[in-house]
């Protein structure tokens, strides 16, 4: 979502600011600022409304110049998108604020700060906290101090990074529940809420722990805990290179990456020529947790909670152990009925889900027996904060919706059902055909890919829909739901999903000639039992849009359109399926003009409850 940028050096950093911006633009977000102290102690300020290119053509025309500064990012929650509600938020004409949350008791903080002759410019939760920030600094407090002082009286989420003109080498910052991590450089120190915006100007880095408070000047860091104890984090060295994020010769970044699958579900494997996965794969210590295993709860949002509801069919099936699946969001929130030996696994693509992160922090003593997460950023809180982890090879995703960061989740599901499977009677000669069908999925996506051209002909009958309907059966239900989802994320066509024996049970009341159906139908079990379904919808004046295999013996009639998928084994056609329905989804948004790579109101990282 939001994104923060600040830095103190002993060069000017204003570009290193915009730069940082730039390389976060894919989160999402609908405005943009940024604050420097120039060598007089004069506090500087752009703040525009729209992407970071506004900011830098306000920069151009009137260039705020600085060693100190700090920068920002806003995804609307409290009050519109706006310049007024941009960050920084100032007071003071002395204190510039940038932050990244909710705060919770805003609204008595609000009244209480005009009872004390505060002037609100906006509408956002964030001007409490740079006012309070000023009332304390005002009444003779040192910087660091006074931001513990006031992040003792704000409740929410939150990571903030503030400056002050008349100590303009200092930036002071604290997270709790929203990520911050350190940049470190050579006579130069930077802050940012993802270290891909720090890239460009440093390769060592130290991720802040919650509840850290931090006083950053060019030359040196001082980190205190939650507790107040000075303490030292350690600093890691990024050394893997920074991945290209140009569009390759591809219109949008949702189709690069929606091409890269094939690479990045290879590296996702890592399996080479082996007929076997080691627990290695998920850990140190992973073996001495997946012997204790008896059951399995995954947590998770949005797109990986689709993940986790395809796999929920791999564990049940390959491993005959239970596998519960839930939104994190619901998940904190209810009383919950331990099951022993239960394995806690969280997924998130950016390792920092805010609702995902509080289930893990959230878990009561002795309610799992470790906790898994599967991420594709390391060094993210979840990853930090869990026993065991799988890092998805999926490589930096800037598209809102997700793709490849999706399909990887799903072969770190498969590889977990067969480490767990070991264990509960999976035999070798089944794991070396699992095995082998993983070594297949690359080459099978690529074969999907190539079915590009025809999924584009049929998106064009979506353009003037308003409404559509997914169905699958089996494993292949909640790839209709992902479906679903991906074209109402990317062209605000509304969507719904329903596993095809529902149909009589209610959303056939939806079906005639204005509601396409999209129906996943590989050649597994439960064909014929589609196949019928899918006759209900027909004499019924609806009009299906069916991905089959190309042996299920599905072909074109009126009101039918088949398209033949590449046969593949059974158990990895949940990810061929998938990248079809994904380039299906981004051909009908390209043809409606929507903005693919990032849609109205989502973000990328949901760091806020």
């Amino acid at each position: 979502m939001c994104g923060i940028v600040a830095a103190t050096a002993r060069r000017e950093v204003s570009e290193i600011l915009l730069e940082g911006l730039r390389r976060l633009e894919y989160r999402g977000y609908d405005s943009a600022g940024l604050a420097l102290i120039d060598a007089e102690r004069n506090l500087l300020l752009h703040k525009r409304l729209g992407k970071v290119a506004e900011l830098e053509k306000a920069q151009a025309m009137t260039p705020h110049l600085g060693c100190v500064g700090i920068a920002h990012t806003r995804w609307a929650t409290h009050g519109e998108p706006s310049a007024a509600n941009a960050h920084p938020h100032i007071s003071g004409n002395r204190i510039a604020l940038v932050h990244n949350g909710i705060i919770e008791n805003h609204e008595p903080l609000r009244a209480e700060l005009r009872a004390a002759g505060y002037e609100f410019l906006s509408q956002t939760d964030t001007e409490v906290i740079v006012h309070l920030l000023h009332q304390q600094l005002a009444q003779g407090c040192e910087m660091l101090p006074a931001l513990k002082q006031i992040i003792e009286r704000i409740e929410g989420a939150y990571a903030i990074a503030a400056i002050d003109a008349e100590n303009p080498d200092t930036v002071v910052a604290a997270r709790s529940g929203s990520p911050l991590v350190i940049g470190v450089g050579i006579g130069e120190n930077f802050l940012a809420s993802d270290q891909l915006a720090l890239r460009q100007v440093t390769d060592r880095f130290i991720f802040l722990d919650e509840g850290d408070v931090v006083a950053m000047t060019a030359t040196g860091l001082h980190i205190e805990n939650a507790a107040g104890d000075l303490v030292e984090r350690p600093m890691q060295r990024v050394s893997e290179a920074v991945e290209a994020v140009d569009l390759g010769g591809f219109e949008h970044y949702m189709l690069k990456e929606i091409h890269e699958q094939p690479r990045a579900l290879a590296a996702t494997l890592g399996l080479g020529s082996e007929h076997h996965i080691d627990d290695a794969r998920f850990g140190e210590g992973a073996s001495a947790v997946f012997d204790k295993v008896r059951a399995v709860q995954v947590v998770a949002c949005g797109t990986s909670y689709h993940a986790g509801l395809v796999a929920r069919y791999w564990l049940e099936e390959l491993c005959g152990i239970p596998c519960s699946v839930e939104v994190a969001s619901e998940f904190r929130y209810r009383s919950r009925a331990r099951r022993e030996g239960t394995l806690l696994v969280t997924v998130s693509q950016s390792g920092e889900t805010a609702d995902t992160l509080a289930a893990l922090r959230d878990q009561s003593e002795g309610e799992f027996i470790a906790s898994l997460v599967i991420a594709n950023v390391d060094h993210s809180s979840l990853v930090r904060e869990s026993d065991l982890v799988f890092l998805t090879r999926a490589g930096t995703e800037i598209g809102v919706a997700s793709t490849k960061a999706f399909t990887t989740q799903l072969v770190a599901f498969l590889m977990l059902a067969v480490v767990l499977g070991r264990r509960h009677g999976l035999s070798e000669v089944r794991e070396r055909e699992l095995v082998d069908a993983l070594h297949q999925l690359p080459d099978c996506v690529a074969s999907t890919l190539q079915l590009d051209a025809d999924i584009k002909r049929l998106s064009e009958a979506f353009i003037l829909k308003h409404h559509a309907l997914f169905l699958g059966r089996g494993i292949q239900y909640p790839v209709a739901a992902e479906g679903a989802l991906k074209l109402k994320e990317i062209s605000y066509i509304h969507a719904e999903a329903y596993p095809a024996g529902e149909l009589k049970h209610g959303p056939l009341a939806l079906v005639d000639a204005d509601m396409p159906v999209v129906a996943v139908a590989p050649g597994d079990e439960l064909l014929e039992k589609l196949k019928s379904n899918l006759e209900e919808v027909r004499s019924r004046g609806g009009e299906l849009f069916v991905f089959a295999d190309r042996k299920a013996g599905l072909r074109d009639e009126p009101r039918v359109h088949v398209l033949n998928m590449p046969h593949c084994p059974a158990v990895i056609q949940p990810v061929t399926y998938t990248v079809a329905l994904q380039l299906l989804s981004y051909h009908v948004a390209v043809q409606k003009g929507t903005d693919v790579d990032k849609p109205r109101n989502l973000a990328k990282s949901v760091t806020v409850e």
